[in-house]
């Protein structure tokens, strides 16, 4: 299990260090969404994206076992019963809101709020949640994106989402989501752009909202 997590990216590997018992689970869930980002970086044609995105979802929703088996993600999410993932077929739309024409507000609701479903392991999320998930897709996306100006799109369209749950009591289950959200928020407020990796501000931010809660 442990092999097909160890390449996660710094920010998603120490958040999941968050979620106490539930760590592995929360890093094969990052894996995952490390796995859905590749293949829409790597697809030029809009059917061929939704044909792989179509045979990721059978095969992480395959009752029988089957569909997927070899494939090391898939076989550990298997092996801790992860399967399927919570919010499944609403994250994979959203990243495929990114194949061919671009949809932000797609791609927002579709991954932060599939994303987070999975990560906490629940269905029926809040609705300020949904949102709070949304702001963290675009401020995420913005750290990544070649094209500057859909990457300050991402950031202005992201103020829309967090109004709300940023006061709000967080359960501790949620802890890693919430210090996801308040390191986005922190940029989404100054207009301000993700920065490509975890940088040292970052990474202190992280450490402060980690244990002061803001």
């Amino acid at each position: 299990m442990d092999k097909v997590s160890d390449d996660l990216a710094p920010l998603p590997s120490l958040l999941s260090t968050y979620a106490g018992p539930d760590a592995p689970r929360h890093r094969l869930v990052w894996a995952l969404d490390a796995r859905f980002s590749r293949l829409v970086a790597r697809t030029s044609e809009p059917v061929i994206g939704q044909m792989r995105m179509a045979w990721w979802n059978d095969a992480l929703t395959d009752e029988s076992g089957v569909r997927g088996r070899g494939e090391p993600l898939i076989d550990a999410m298997r092996e801790i019963k992860g399967l399927p993932p919570c919010g499944l077929s609403q994250w994979l739309d959203g990243w495929e809101a990114l194949i061919g024409e671009v949809d932000l507000p797609g791609y927002a609701e579709g991954r932060g709020g599939g994303l987070f479903r999975a990560l906490a392991g629940r269905e029926d999320m809040p609705p300020w949640l949904d949102r709070a998930g949304a702001a963290w897709a675009l401020w995420d996306l913005s750290g990544h994106c070649a094209d500057r100006q859909v990457a300050e799109k991402a950031i202005d369209l992201a103020r829309g989402y967090i109004t709300g749950g940023g006061g709000l009591p967080w359960p501790k289950e949620w802890r890693p989501l919430r210090i996801a959200c308040q390191l986005a928020r922190h940029d989404i407020e100054k207009g301000r752009c993700a920065p490509a990796g975890l940088t040292p501000a970052l990474y202190w931010r992280l450490v402060r909202v980690a244990l002061l809660g803001r």
